[in-house]
């Protein structure tokens, strides 16, 4: 092809981005270069295309709006926001006898992620909904404390990752969203009541598609959303008062966000005129209080509940092992040595790609207990990751990036492959 007007505008360009059929429409590019991905509602054509050992996503958009939502995204990946990874934009397209084509945004697909219609569409427990909604409430505050203002909150709008018995949500579509110093009330409170309607709006498709338990109540979840929403942002934006002798409730407060999953950078302590009461706002959060624990001690680089469980069997490991007058560090490596590398070293290799290691390793944890309660005994670590291995995993849908589904496989039963406009859209709604 003739690459002479093409622009590529990426941080790191990718040679390879030239070898891709830009002359062609992107909803006739052929199935050879193509990812299978789960089919999702959309509004862009977009397609999941395999590249250099990877998955990227592609979507024609207008140029102005492309570039707007590359330089948002670039900006929420600086200020440490679940999102997707924005590679570039390409603009200058034309077909072989010179019609303009639409120019693309290019991000890299989030492996061991699902839209939420995915999710639904595999045996999951009837609370699904809810831990969902919980991760994307979690996402909706932190992206207003860094004075993100979405305007297009969904799930469909939303990826999601296995993070131990919970879900991570990650936003992956900034196109209508904007980054303020900080949002007013009215912006939160718009954002918040267009979740609610567009959740509940998705809830009853799922019901209408016999993808949703039948005792769900689409509204009630609808309203939960909203409720753990202000629940988490009073926790973490309230300002307590408190008498100037009952200095504990300082450290009382940083432990209660640390148990959140967020860290204490700052906090404003005033004291009235006459020093007999105190006021504490935290004015800096950062999430992933137990993930940069973990990383600090183990280089283990994991998602914040999965942390919080790994740390869990690390102080087991420094109980059962009697060496609480240790260093944390030393400790922590013999238990990386001795626990977790070898744990998820013993599952198939062929067998890991199904779910991160991290997620092994907690899915293993649990099916040790499972397991140990059944025969009535204390089952050691081998024995239960070859039970689960054998008795789970092999059973388990496969939820690394698709890289090596050829096109016309379907990842998800009962799902299409990758097809016409708009399929899989869920990675940009």
């Amino acid at each position: 092809m003739t690459t002479q007007n093409l622009q590529i505008t990426a941080a790191a360009p990718d040679p390879a981005l030239l070898d891709l059929p830009w002359e062609v429409p992107l909803e006739d590019w052929p199935a050879e270069v193509l990812a299978a991905l789960p089919r999702g509602i959309s509004r862009h054509v977009v397609r999941f295309v395999r590249m250099s050992g990877r998955v990227i996503a592609i979507k024609e958009i207008g140029e102005s709006v492309a570039y707007r939502e590359y330089e948002l995204l670039r900006q929420l990946r600086r200020l440490d926001v679940p999102s997707v990874v924005p590679v570039g934009v390409i603009t200058g397209r034309r077909s072989p006898d010179g019609e303009h084509l639409e120019a693309v945004l290019v991000t890299e697909h989030l492996q061991f992620s699902l839209p939420y219609r995915a999710l639904f569409s595999q045996a999951l427990r009837p609370d699904t909904a809810t831990r969902l909604i919980d991760a994307l409430a979690v996402l909706l505050v932190r992206l207003h404390l860094a004075g993100f203002y979405w305007g297009d909150v969904s799930l469909s709008n939303t990826l999601f990752r296995r993070d131990a018995d919970r879900f991570s949500a990650y936003l992956v579509d900034a196109e209508t969203g904007d980054l303020h110093r900080a949002l007013s009330p009215k912006q939160r409170a718009y954002d918040l009541d267009l979740a609610r309607t567009n959740i509940i709006g998705e809830l009853m498709d799922l019901a209408a598609g016999e993808l949703l338990d039948e005792e769900t109540d689409e509204i009630s979840i609808g309203d939960a959303l909203v409720s753990r929403y202000s629940e988490l942002w009073n926790a973490l934006t309230f300002a307590e008062a408190f008498q100037a002798d009952e200095r504990w409730r300082v450290a009382a407060r940083i432990d209660q966000l640390n148990n959140l999953g967020f860290d204490v950078g700052e906090l404003e302590i005033t004291t009235d005129i006459d020093g007999t009461s105190v006021r504490i706002q935290p004015k800096v959060v950062d999430a992933g209080h137990h993930s940069r624990r973990l990383l600090r001690l183990t280089g283990l680089d994991v998602q914040e509940n999965q942390a919080r469980r790994m740390l869990n069997d690390l102080d087991s490991f420094r109980a059962a092992s009697d060496r609480q007058g240790d260093e944390e560090e030393f400790v922590a490596h013999d238990w990386l040595r001795l626990v977790f590398e070898p744990t998820i070293s013993a599952v198939p290799r062929d067998l890991r790609r199904k779910l991160e290691p991290a997620q092994l390793f907690h899915e293993i944890l649990d099916h040790r207990w499972f397991v140990s309660e059944q025969a009535r005994r204390d089952v050691p670590m081998v024995e239960a990751t070859h039970s689960y291995v054998e008795n789970v995993l092999r059973h388990r849908p496969d939820e690394k990036a698709i890289l090596g589904l050829a096109p016309g496989e379907s990842p998800i039963e009962g799902e299409d492959e990758l097809g016409g406009q708009g399929a899989g859209d869920e990675l940009f709604g």
